[in-house]
């Protein structure tokens, strides 16, 4: 059974209501806390920044210092359960690290889904083979990563493009991610196979960029970043860009705007679905065949 909508994304949305509420009633942090008798701001802070997850008790004592009217109240009782959800959601996600949680939680419940990525293919399009040799390479500038487990985790979050209602899911991939780059001949050629072969499903779009092309009068964004849109347009739309050591996860309406309009530079700049598909398959083609192993030659 496909997740729901993320609590993530919920208790971002349950913080923006929030905050217009108290600001409709032209009440201070402190004035809102004072009535509640709470100790301190932080705990309505982080309520309205969507950053813990919140009491449903709390929330009701809010809705009644706002003078919430019954339908408004019941619909936003409904985004604060979803909110509140804790540990049974996250148990379906499986064991993952930290940041392969941040894109798990994200893409739960997404309609669209829209990934760039100017070097590598997608986590969501990878191949085992293929996300561990990256994944490897990777650890030698981390600690503490767990190759096996993010290899894992991976095959979990793809388990979202074969179910029965998957995301709109866009790759926009620089074509340098469609060169072999070191990898071992018979991975290259299993990942290249992958991508046709999920390119050939009605939800998933794989668009490549040629080399030279410029979306607009900008260059191609240098950090991957991933965009997510939801069933509700009141649940808030999120850009993740990808860094080395962490991930900056965006949600103010500006900064989403942006990078929307980057897609749709890249969108124009990018080649068709079906000269991609021509230009994987002449790749494909092209590919080095791996060599039968010799049997006497020496480990």
């Amino acid at each position: 059974m496909p997740l729901s909508a993320s609590p993530v994304v919920r208790r971002v949305r349950l913080g923006v209501e929030l905050r217009r509420l108290r600001r409709r009633e032209s009440m201070t942090l402190e004035q809102v806390c004072a009535r509640l008798g709470w100790a301190s701001t932080s705990k309505l802070s982080r309520i309205e920044l969507g950053q813990s997850r919140p009491d449903l008790a709390d929330v009701l004592d809010l809705l009644d210092v706002y003078a919430v009217p019954a339908h408004q109240r019941d619909e936003l009782i409904v985004i604060a359960r979803d909110a509140a959800t804790g540990r049974g959601w996250s148990k379906a996600l499986g064991e993952m690290g930290e940041r392969q949680r941040a894109y798990a939680e994200l893409e739960a419940g997404a309609e669209r889904i829209v990934e760039y990525q100017p070097a590598l293919v997608p986590g969501l399009l990878q191949t085992p083979a293929y996300a561990r040799l990256r994944v490897t390479a990777g650890a030698l500038l981390a600690d503490g990563v767990d190759v096996e487990a993010d290899v894992r985790a991976r095959a979990v979050r793809q388990e979202l493009l074969v179910r029965s209602d998957p995301p709109h899911y866009t790759a926009l991939i620089d074509e340098r991610a469609c060169d072999p780059g070191g990898l071992p001949a018979d991975v290259w050629r299993d990942q290249l196979r992958h991508l046709l072969t999920l390119a050939e499903r009605p939800h998933v779009t794989v668009r490549v960029l040629p080399r030279g092309a410029s979306p607009g009068d900008d260059l191609h964004p240098l950090a991957p970043f991933s965009y997510y849109a939801y069933p509700d347009p009141a649940d808030p739309r999120t850009v993740l860009v990808e860094t080395l050591t962490t991930d900056l996860r965006l949600v103010a309406e500006t900064d989403v705007a942006r990078y929307e309009q980057v897609i749709e530079r890249l969108l124009a700049a990018a080649l068709t679905e079906e000269a991609t598909v021509e230009l994987l398959a002449r790749r494909l083609g092209a590919a080095p065949v791996p060599r039968p192993r010799d049997p006497h030659e020496l480990e």
